[in-house]
């Protein structure tokens, strides 16, 4: 009983602050976009949509920030406490990640679906990444799993308790606790390569998923004396390069990937929010052909160069710096918006050909791994013409999920076809 009156006194905070990352994700809303993602845990027997109900009410006041409706204000957009029935559980689409309309479906910004034995999660961007999206879907799917008489599995890792009072750490905004590098580097890019597609009907999103053997990737991977994350990255640079060379451009430009890394790997932090920047490997093929043993190295040695606690410290200390600035605080709205959204379009989006993120292997309690066959990730819509790529991995499945608005899928078939000859073994599936 304490722990609830706990809970409910959480909760009942009047609203909560967008964290840095947050803000934007509003701000780009258009009617053919909305910054959604999709989490998915695949289960070994259908799904029961009754008890996954009963599971998600169960489950969702845990996590106040997710039980949220976001409002304007005259200077900032904020997250306020939802109490309004739902969300529902619904029967799956189609088309995954459709736009969320911030007014609809009683105001909540997360989806539930189901479909044979596959529970997927669906959030936007402002409420959190995809490392606060996965402890709800966990915590969702163990409640989910009791229900039905799973009694052995324990709390720990993604899987929280449902009884106990949200952690404050774990609403906070992360960026702001470690912004405080005395240097801001510049983040000025060059305007990488975009891929040229024809455009998909209204919201049709393209998904391929590509399920392989993690023993294999990582055979594949040492060859190439690379982590298997930098072996996926270049093999997707490799898959742009050749769709780069085979349109014959009179102009070539870099090749670059919108890489998002979990800050929590190198600050401490429980937060579910965002807690994520962006890093850029690519290669120049204006500086001559390269082999694919060249873009290992290249991304390698980017890695090793890039991914350290100072550079990274000096990143959000950049991004929080305009956040910081009081003249900025107290500009309307309306003129931040318009402001960044150009910033968007005209530079942030053109700095990469493609996004790739890598989830890394998932790691369940002991009792939930009899129910779990593997988990998929979707980066959702893209902003503009490309595709995105989404990495995850269970005991010894891998899979690669590919989401495109374009109907040409010519870069995830060079991008399969060179896991096959280096001796990967791949299923294909898709909804096209």
């Amino acid at each position: 009983m304490v722990k609830k009156e706990n809970r409910e006194k959480t909760q009942r905070r009047e609203w909560y602050e967008l964290d840095l990352s947050a803000i934007v994700y509003p701000t780009l809303q258009r009617r053919d976009f909305s910054s959604v993602y999709r989490l998915s845990v695949v289960l070994k027997e259908e799904i029961r949509p009754q008890v996954l109900q009963q599971a998600l009410d169960m489950t969702l006041p845990r996590f106040p920030t997710y039980k949220a409706a976001i409002r304007k204000g005259l200077f900032w957009r904020y997250l306020e406490p939802n109490d309004r029935p739902g969300p529902f559980v619904q029967e799956d689409v189609k088309n995954p990640c459709q736009p969320m309309y911030f007014k609809a479906n009683n105001r909540y910004l997360v989806r539930v679906y189901y479909f044979r034995n596959r529970i997927s999660l669906e959030a936007h961007h402002s409420l959190g990444d995809g490392t606060g999206g996965m402890c709800v879907l966990m915590t969702l799917t163990a409640t989910y799993l009791r229900l039905l008489g799973a009694n052995g599995i324990q709390n720990g890792g993604f899987v929280l308790d449902i009884e106990a009072e949200p952690n404050e750490e774990e609403l906070e905004d992360a960026y702001m606790r470690y912004a405080n590098a005395k240097v801001r580097p510049p983040r000025l890019e060059e305007k990488a390569y975009r891929v040229r597609g024809t455009a998909e009907p209204f919201y049709t999103l393209n998904i391929i998923d590509g399920i392989m053997s993690v023993s294999e990737v990582m055979a594949a991977a040492k060859r190439y004396n690379a982590t298997i994350t930098e072996y996926l990255n270049a093999v997707l640079l490799y898959a742009l390069l050749t769709k780069q060379q085979e349109e014959r451009r009179v102009q070539l430009r870099p090749v670059k990937i919108a890489m998002p890394v979990n800050l929590r790997r190198f600050f401490p932090s429980i937060t579910l929010r965002n807690f994520i920047t962006m890093i850029y490997p690519g290669v120049d093929p204006r500086l001559g052909e390269y082999t694919f043993e060249e873009i290992v190295q290249q991304v390698h040695n980017y890695m090793r160069y890039y991914l350290s606690e100072k550079l990274l410290r000096g990143d959000i200390t950049t991004n929080a710096a305009t956040q910081r600035n009081p003249f900025i605080r107290v500009v309307p709205l309306f003129i931040k918006d318009f402001v960044v959204r150009l910033f968007y379009t005209k530079v942030q989006d053109r700095n990469s050909s493609a996004g790739l993120t890598n989830m890394g292997a998932l790691k369940v309690p002991k009792g939930m791994k009899p129910y779990i066959e593997r988990f998929d990730i979707y980066m959702g819509q893209p902003f503009s013409r490309r595709t995105n790529c989404a990495i995850i991995s269970f005991e010894d499945i891998l899979t690669v999920n590919f989401a495109s608005s374009i109907i040409e899928a010519d870069v995830e078939r060079y991008f399969f076809r060179k896991l096959v000859r280096d001796g990967i073994h791949v299923k294909i599936e898709s909804n096209r």
